[in-house]
């Protein structure tokens, strides 16, 4: 089968890999017809994390079931399902408490938890950037769709990670109906983040970035850009609500964030958020932050290697701040927000700037990596319907 495989920094190339196949009975066998690029593939694709060439990447993924293992009950093959990336068992410790983005069983280091497909020290799994991908424990990750699946799939695979990642984001940021959210990221993470504010009822959404095409799309959808090139988040919002700052505010940016003249910085925008966020307010932190970052000592310095972030920790601590972080339970949102693009309620392709065939994934890459103006997200569509 063909799929986009990682060859080494910001070389991806698209050739003949091993077909996907039943390898445990539980497992389902799906035939992937539309797989995203994720901000989160372009760490492993700048080389900037311990992702291992010759590996399939892709853990934004949707498909049609075309086989099934003999222990699988629910799904049947023909239907559409979309994948969660966690790849998570849904009986050891972390799964019964919905934690299934740290499940760890899937995790095969002991020291470690959680898994995903095609993604950096989270487990084996190739991604669904091919023309197939097995699915371990296919009944409890694979979220069966609609009727309207493959009329709707550029809307529905948005749930296999940036809409609960976006939403999980707001509600470790506890944002209420009427609260005023500050967003760091116009990336698709950060564009969902707002999304699921202003979804919930948030009175002000800010969202906070230097790219004017991403701002122009947070624009439309209701939010309030700040372009970092020209103002300060933090004095925008206090300006803007008496000097107390925002109710709350989410990440949606990680260890490479740059400040407007290109200088890598992880400490910007998690210190940006903790100054424009009022006393007790909350902060939601989605962006990828890692213990080990390759590139770090190069680009910013050996701390950040290390993944050592210099955070004014005793302002968060003074102004009472409570903090949540790391990778989103795509399964405790999923259903629901599958229920809101059901309804007509969410429509979250509106992010997507590019519908394009697996094979152009090479240079799909390397736009998107440059954040080459109007590329905002990236769909490819392996079965040849781009």
């Amino acid at each position: 089968m063909k799929a986009a495989v990682y060859e080494g920094p910001r070389t991806v190339s698209v050739k003949d890999v091993p077909d996907a196949r039943i390898e445990h009975p539980c497992d389902i066998l799906v035939r992937i017809t539309t797989t995203n690029i994720c901000g989160s593939d372009l760490h492993m694709y700048e080389g900037r994390t311990s992702f291992e060439t010759g590996r399939t990447l892709g853990h934004e993924n949707l498909g049609q079931v075309v086989e099934v293992g003999s222990a699988v009950s629910k799904v049947k093959v023909g239907e559409y399902v979309v994948l969660p990336f966690n790849i998570a068992c849904g009986f050891c410790k972390q799964c019964e408490k919905g934690l299934t983005n740290y499940c760890l069983t899937m995790q095969p280091e002991p020291a470690l938890a959680g898994a995903a497909y095609g993604f950096a020290e989270m487990g084996p799994y190739e991604g669904g950037q091919a023309e197939f991908l097995r699915v371990p424990y296919g009944d409890f990750n694979a979220l069966r769709l609609g009727e309207d699946a493959a009329e709707r799939q550029v809307d529905y695979v948005m749930l296999a990670d940036i809409f609960p990642t976006g939403y999980h984001a707001t509600e470790m940021a506890d944002v209420q109906p009427g609260d005023q959210t500050l967003v760091y990221g116009a990336g698709p993470v950060g564009l969902m983040a707002a999304y699921s504010a202003i979804l919930k009822g948030a009175g002000r959404v800010w969202v906070a970035d230097h790219h004017p095409d991403r701002l122009r799309l947070a624009e439309e959808m209701g939010a309030i850009p700040i372009n970092i090139r020209e103002e300060d988040p933090a004095e925008v919002v206090k300006e803007a609500t008496l000097g107390l700052g925002a109710d709350n505010g989410c990440e949606c940016v990680g260890y490479q964030a740059h400040d407007p003249r290109g200088k890598e910085d992880a400490s910007l925008t998690l210190n940006g958020l903790i100054d424009a966020v009022r006393f007790t307010g909350s902060l939601g932190v989605v962006g990828v932050f890692l213990p080990e970052d390759p590139g770090g000592a190069a680009t910013q310095n050996e701390m950040e290697a290390h993944g050592k972030v210099p955070i004014d920790f005793g302002t968060m601590w003074f102004k009472g701040q409570k903090v949540g972080t790391g990778q989103a339970p795509v399964k405790r949102y999923n259903r629901a927000l599958r229920d809101l693009i059901v309804s007509g309620r969410a429509e979250p392709s509106f992010i997507v700037s590019h519908e394009l065939d697996l094979s152009e994934a090479p240079s799909a890459y390397a736009h998107f990596d440059n954040r080459d103006d109007g590329w905002t997200k990236v769909v490819l569509h392996p079965d040849g319907s781009s």
